[in-house]
């Protein structure tokens, strides 16, 4: 991957506001949890009360997947969503800015076997990941049991880029530009796991329209052209908050059977069928706020947000 360049000094007005919120989460970052907990639920109530874009958004997203729910079930968990993004502002500080073996005694790692049989043929595994609010920190426990680099999408601003790097550089082996395939590929072929999480909308061009809760949904096909480039292993990775909120779970599952095929809609609902499982042990902890079914299978079909 080439060389990040960064503007020769960040002193610029332009910079301070930002100077500012990284001293603020590395100073978050050491905060007791108890702390951590009742700021981040703070911004979250917040947040749910003044973006009502996002709110619709969210509220849009779970009458469409959990359409099984009540009104008030459907706002009570709309409510926890932003609460769960809160905390995640924190969880994300402390795993950029601080040594995760810290937080050792807070996780739990089920299906470790499924990693430990895959590393032992020698070959760097494709990591399958979901954007939950507890991702950076998932990642950053994930590190203390397994290396893997995490492929993510740049920040527009470039002192925040750098900041963000430098902290998920510092538990996994490297950051990879999501437009960098070549990157990819060639960290997986050299032997090493790649941490990637496809479950956002990135457009017609890209995708395939495969069922997600019920839906058809555009989804990458990405997936399924890395794992037949490089033969890598496919494990699928479920990691969460606990209901004490202050403990964590990942579990490995075991490496998806006969994937690739040569269907490329049904690989996405594979890798889609997975991320719907995963979302539902945890529903509140998911990044609903993002316009999942953005794309629509025609041009002509109205929105629906």
């Amino acid at each position: 991957m080439a060389k990040k360049t960064y503007p020769e000094s960040f002193a610029h007005p332009r910079y301070w506001l930002t100077w500012l919120s990284i001293g603020a989460m590395k100073v978050s970052a050491f905060l007791p949890w108890s702390a951590k907990l009742w700021l981040g639920r703070g911004i979250g109530e917040l947040a749910w009360r003044v973006a009502k874009s996002r709110r619709h958004i969210a509220d849009t997203n779970l009458k469409l997947c959990f359409p099984e729910w009540s009104e008030a079930e459907r706002k009570r968990q709309v409510r926890r969503t932003f609460h769960a993004n809160g905390i995640g502002i924190f969880e994300t500080a402390t795993a950029w800015c601080r040594d995760p073996e810290h937080m050792r005694d807070r996780v739990t790692f089920k299906g470790q076997e499924h990693m430990e049989r895959t590393m032992a043929q020698g070959k760097g595994a494709l990591i399958i990941g979901v954007h939950f609010s507890t991702l950076d920190i998932g990642g950053a426990l994930h590190s203390l049991f397994f290396p893997a680099d995490a492929v993510y999408r740049p920040h527009d601003n470039p002192l925040f880029e750098r900041f963000m790097t430098r902290g998920r550089n510092s538990f996994f082996g490297s950051a990879i530009d999501r437009h960098d395939l070549r990157g990819v590929v060639r960290r997986i072929k050299g032997g090493h796991n790649v941490w990637y999480s496809p479950d956002q909308d990135f457009g017609r061009d890209v995708s395939v329209f495969a069922p997600f809760f019920g839906i058809d949904a555009a989804s990458i096909r990405l997936t399924a052209k890395i794992a037949r480039m490089t033969g890598a292993p496919v494990m699928p990775l479920m990691f969460h908050r606990n209901p004490d909120d202050h403990t964590y779970t990942l579990e490995y599952l075991p490496a998806l059977e006969n994937f690739p095929s040569s269907d490329e809609v049904a690989d996405a609902t594979c890798i889609n069928a997975f991320i719907e499982g995963a979302i539902r042990k945890h529903p509140e902890q998911y990044l609903w706020l993002h316009r999942r079914f953005k794309t629509r299978p025609q041009k002509t079909d109205p929105s629906l947000y």
